[in-house]
């Protein structure tokens, strides 16, 4: 049996997920959603988010926090003390199943660190290595917030797709590092983040003979075209 299968999902309760602009375009794109319904921006003032995974922002507005783009949490319907992904869909908890199933509702959609989880490519980059989970994502708080419920082993990952997916989710990470070098020796407003991500990503793809790309002195370029706009929140 899969390990995901029958189970409540603490990995989707427990963890901020780190997206990429890629990952917020798809969604946005696939499901027909505006950056503001799923995407928030999360203070990470000790990089517990980041890790050495994903980039910080800075923002004018409060321009001495870290920040890392993820996808949004809201309060969970089955244990009303927690959060959860915006995207977790959860059912009740039984007899069977005391602590509910939960199923992701963007499942071909995910980010890339939800595709890769949980492993991460091995020192040749050629490997797939399936990482240590503790029993808790979070420390002394809810049974919701507790993890997978056996060790994975390798018969549990697909060596094909698992490759695939690490393959691209770090070179779609590695690339978002890049926009937020750029982006934060500006630092723009938040509510600015949204267009900034469309215009980028709308230029990483040339014809043949242009000599012309998105490189971070265009970026800056394009980060001067934003104007600013009436504030979102957080």
């Amino acid at each position: 049996m899969n390990v995901c299968q029958n189970c409540h999902a603490g990995c989707c309760r427990s963890f901020a997920v780190p997206t990429t602009g890629a990952d917020i375009l798809r969604i946005e794109r696939d499901l027909g959603l505006e950056f503001w319904d799923f995407a928030c921006r999360w203070a990470d003032p000790h990089s517990q988010i980041a890790q050495k995974y994903a980039p910080q922002f800075h923002f004018s507005d409060e321009p001495g926090m870290p920040y890392v783009i993820c996808l949004a949490h809201v309060q969970s319907e089955v244990f009303p003390t927690t959060t959860k992904c915006r995207f977790l869909v959860e059912s009740q908890p039984d007899e069977e199943h005391p602590l509910g199933i939960g199923q992701c509702g963007i499942y071909d959609s995910r980010p890339g660190a939800c595709r890769a989880f949980p492993t991460k490519f091995d020192t040749t980059g050629e490997l797939a290595v399936i990482y240590d989970i503790p029993g808790s994502g979070r420390e002394n708080e809810s049974p919701a917030y507790g993890l997978c419920p056996r060790p994975w082993e390798p018969s549990d990952v697909d060596p094909l797709q698992t490759l695939q997916d690490l393959a691209a989710a770090k070179f779609e990470m590695s690339f978002f590092h890049s926009v937020a070098m750029v982006w934060n020796r500006q630092p723009r407003e938040w509510n600015l983040f949204p267009e900034f991500l469309r215009l980028v990503y709308s230029n990483r793809v040339i014809k043949e003979e242009s000599t012309e790309a998105t490189t971070q002195a265009e970026i800056v370029t394009i980060a001067d075209q934003l104007k600013p706009k009436q504030h979102r929140a957080a």
